[in-house]
């Protein structure tokens, strides 16, 4: 063995060294631990004798990142909802530290999980060891089989055969885990179960659009009763919208402090009164404040449905639930108006019946929530099995790996709501597709409002049958989920050879379909024209639209991995942004222009934008290489 003053003197020299501020990237330097060393003589069989030389010139260069990496616990990099887990910090010891050392406050150190350094790990044993290096960095995903002999003996015989996977970390925290096959793990749920949760799920984000779209079919008697403008009766079309786009930056983060379940409950009372207010209404103040509360309320349930569809099914499960779960988006803009313009006509009924008949909807779906929707979260439902466990037994060394590992709330609500923005404003492939889906989303809400417009002046159609008319919207739909499954089959087919980009053969075609349908929608608007073809413009702009939509969802995903949810969420926003303010200008454009020329004006915008999707599909991969977090994602995939 080395003696003390060759030791020391070989920890001295491993010491980090300040680094140069002229340098803008740092090296990972492995600084020996006298625990360490422990570890590893006693995990052997015979003791191992370390190089400290050969280790102090083992580095490895860091990000030349100015956003820290979250770790990354998953290899499923098409997750639409990922858990953004926060950078190791890891810092000195005080009598250890150098001025270069003190002015990072997250030190990066070395991961002793990678393969370069097992590997030299392994050169310098007589023989390969395996070691839990839970102290130390990123703890590898042992098994129980993995834990040495002498940490098994510290588990009692009460304490094993729990019916949990236990992993012994180096400082004798007991990590708790799913079983194989362990049905209490979201993703091992039955079939039964798995479609149960999606189509409850599903219904919420149904329940939201219908809501979204029916309100406006309201605005006859809405405006006699409340004495008000269609123009403040259109405002709370707006900031429903808003409340959508905006507070999901603030509430995403909850899920991961108290699952999923709780907040599709808690969210799904504040969107059920707001109907119960809204329906009370004494004047169109009232209306509007309600209908933001209650697009921020139906934004926090709505939102989280591509993440509960991760949760419990395998990427290569998640085209059809996903599908499912668009249609419901999109499709009940058609449904919800089918049935409000009946209710509004009928005099004994009108605007306030709208609410009361939704009010009854959305209390049916909460009543079945609880017993329908269990909770999906993987990472909460271990951290209630540890607690569990820790009451139980009166050991606190039963732990999840989330415990040990989460960022504080306060942490992921600025992440959550900082991340999306700098994503949207520094990363042009959320950019182009946020500006042309926003674009799209913005002139969905237009045809909304316009549609009541246009049929009862052009074809004197009353408001039962103008919300008939919306159901060309749901039609839309299904012939968007029906290409669904021809984009899949060339995406299974071409992923291989074109990457993510293979996810964008339909929305290529779809990007000609959206200003084709904007023109028939604009030049049928007149009054010798049959209104059929107007409706075969709205079928079509909603059937590219859908295809639209499904793209960006499923290409972001694929793009930004595990950064993937600030990636929509940045497009989100943008996207409700464009439908807040589109329907304010709607009205006075329509004045301004008519409905051919005002029309003639989207689809001319539409054609400007056919470029995105074709720039992408062939540029693509040049663009990630530029971008700092699609070259992470890319690294993890070469590394998996």
């Amino acid at each position: 063995m080395k003696s003390h003053g060759h030791a020391n003197t070989d920890e001295t020299h491993l010491q980090p060294t300040p680094p140069s501020r002229s340098n803008t990237r740092r090296s990972r330097r492995l600084t020996p631990d006298p625990a360490f060393l422990q570890a590893i003589d006693n995990m052997s069989s015979n003791p191992i004798r370390l190089s400290l030389m050969h280790l102090s010139n083992l580095s490895h260069s860091s990000l030349d990142s100015e956003v820290e990496s979250p770790s990354i616990y998953s290899s499923d990099l098409h997750t639409i909802d990922v858990t953004e887990q926060p950078p190791s910090q890891h810092r000195i010891p005080a009598s250890r530290e150098t001025p270069g050392d003190r002015m990072h406050t997250r030190q990066p150190t070395l991961a002793l999980s990678d393969p370069v350094f097992v590997k030299a790990i392994d050169e310098m044993a007589g023989n390969p060891v395996r070691l839990s290096l839970a102290k130390f960095e990123a703890p590898l995903d042992l098994k129980e089989d993995d834990i040495t002999e002498k940490r098994r003996s510290d588990l009692t015989d009460a304490e094993k055969g729990k019916g949990v996977d236990l992993t012994v970390s180096t400082e004798g925290a007991i990590y708790v885990d799913f079983e194989a096959n362990d049905k209490r793990n979201p993703a091992k749920f039955s079939k039964t179960t798995k479609w149960t949760i999606t189509g409850i799920a599903s219904f919420a984000t149904f329940i939201t659009a219908c809501t979204a779209a029916s309100y406006n079919l309201g605005f006859p008697s809405m405006t006699r009763d409340l004495n008000c403008t269609q123009f403040q009766a259109t405002i709370g079309l707006s900031v429903y919208a808003l409340g959508f786009g905006v507070v999901p930056l603030v509430t995403a983060s909850f899920s991961e402090e108290f699952g999923r379940q709780p907040l599709y409950i808690g969210s799904g009372i504040g969107f059920t009164l707001m109907y119960l207010m809204i329906a009370l209404s004494k004047n169109v103040q009232t209306v509007i404040i309600a209908r933001f509360l209650q697009g921020s309320f139906g934004s926090t349930g709505a939102t989280m449905v591509g993440g509960t569809i991760a949760d419990i099914w395998a990427p290569s499960e998640r085209g059809l639930p996903m599908a499912i779960f668009s249609v419901a988006a999109l499709g009940g803009n058609g449904i919800g108006p089918a049935v409000a313009g009946w209710v509004s006509m009928n005099p004994r009924l009108g605007w306030r019946w709208i609410q009361w008949i939704q009010l009854m909807v959305a209390g049916l779906y909460l009543v079945l929530l609880p017993f329908l929707l269990k909770e999906t979260r993987s990472t909460v439902l271990l951290t209630r099995m540890a607690k569990k466990l820790r009451k139980k037994t009166g050991d606190p060394r039963y732990r999840a790996r989330v415990e040990d590992e989460r960022m504080s709330l306060k942490s992921l609500i600025w992440i959550s709501c900082t991340r999306p923005i700098y994503l949207l404003l520094t990363e042009s492939i959320v950019l182009s597709f946020s500006l042309w889906i926003g674009f799209a989303w913005g002139v969905t809400y237009c045809m909304i409002q316009s549609i009541g417009a246009v049929f009862r002046t052009l074809h004197d159609f009353n408001t039962g049958q103008v919300g008939l008319v919306f159901l060309t919207m749901f039609i839309g739909c299904v012939i968007g989920f029906l290409t669904n499954f021809y984009q899949e089959h060339l995406y299974k087919k071409y992923y291989p050879t074109r990457g993510p980009e293979a996810r964008l053969y339909c929305a290529c075609v779809a990007a000609f379909f959206l200003p084709a349908a904007m023109f028939i929608y604009a030049w049928s608007s007149l009054r010798q024209v049959h209104w059929s073809v107007l409706t075969v413009g709205i079928t079509m702009f909603i059937a590219a639209m859908f295809v639209v939509y499904l793209a960006v969802f499923s290409y972001l995903a694929d793009c930004y991995g595990p950064f993937a949810s600030s990636a929509l969420a940045g497009q989100s926003l943008a996207r409700n942004l464009s439908a807040t303010a589109f329907p304010l200008f709607t009205t006075q454009m329509y004045n301004a222009l008519d409905y051919k020329w005002a029309n003639t004006l989207f689809g001319c915008l539409s054609v400007l934008m056919i470029p995105i999707p074709f720039v992408l599909f062939f540029y693509g991969p040049a663009i990630r290489q530029r971008s700092k977090f699609s070259r992470q994602v890319f690294a993890a995939q070469q590394a998996s």
